[in-house]
């Protein structure tokens, strides 16, 4: 009978060390995906949320000559506009250029209320990616960083896309222009 006792204050006592080591592994996970969904919401590798604008943020006064030869500032900003920041030599960048031409093409208000602002690369990346973009989208190639959409926007690290109205105010901030709501979801 000891034997028995034994065996059943043995079996209690593994099961109950079974269970604080699975509450310990419970723990942990959600510890995992707290950082996880952070790194998520993060963006790709390398990125930090210090790279984008803050939503409520006023852009800061620009001036830049698009592809087509018109002149743009702050003020050529009209109604809900949406403006993506790509750079050529980007592969983040690349990689969600198709699905940004996709957004673009079913967005009302066409080229005049979008906005593409393309960091420079190389010579051919840069003029494929902006001949992509022309199709849906109103482009500048910001060659100078220091004063030009990009500072102004605050905007460090690509992609990078924002909904702004015409006052100049963002709207909304996101590094996948699918997440982007409508105005009617906002």
């Amino acid at each position: 009978m000891a034997v028995m006792w034994a065996a059943i204050v043995l079996v209690g006592a593994v099961c109950a060390l079974d269970l604080v080591l699975t509450l310990g592994v419970v723990r942990r996970l959600k510890e995992h995906t707290a950082h996880l969904e952070g790194l998520l919401r993060a963006g790709p590798a390398g990125a930090f949320p210090g790279g984008l604008p803050e939503v409520g943020a006023t852009v800061g006064e620009f001036t830049a000559t698009t592809l087509d030869g018109e002149e743009i500032g702050r003020s050529s900003l009209s109604g809900e506009t949406l403006v993506a920041f790509f750079s050529s030599g980007c592969a983040p960048c690349v990689e969600k250029l198709p699905g940004f031409l996709a957004h673009a093409r079913e967005r009302i208000g066409g080229r005049r209320l979008i906005l593409a602002v393309v960091a420079p690369g190389e010579r051919a990346e840069t003029a494929k990616m902006t001949a992509e973009l022309r199709q849906v989208a109103t482009v500048v190639v910001d060659e100078n960083y220091a004063g030009g959409v990009a500072r102004a926007f605050s905007v460090t690290e690509y992609p990078a896309f924002c909904l702004v109205d015409s006052e100049g105010t963002v709207l909304a901030v996101e590094r996948e222009v699918t997440r982007l709501a409508a105005p009617a979801e906002r």
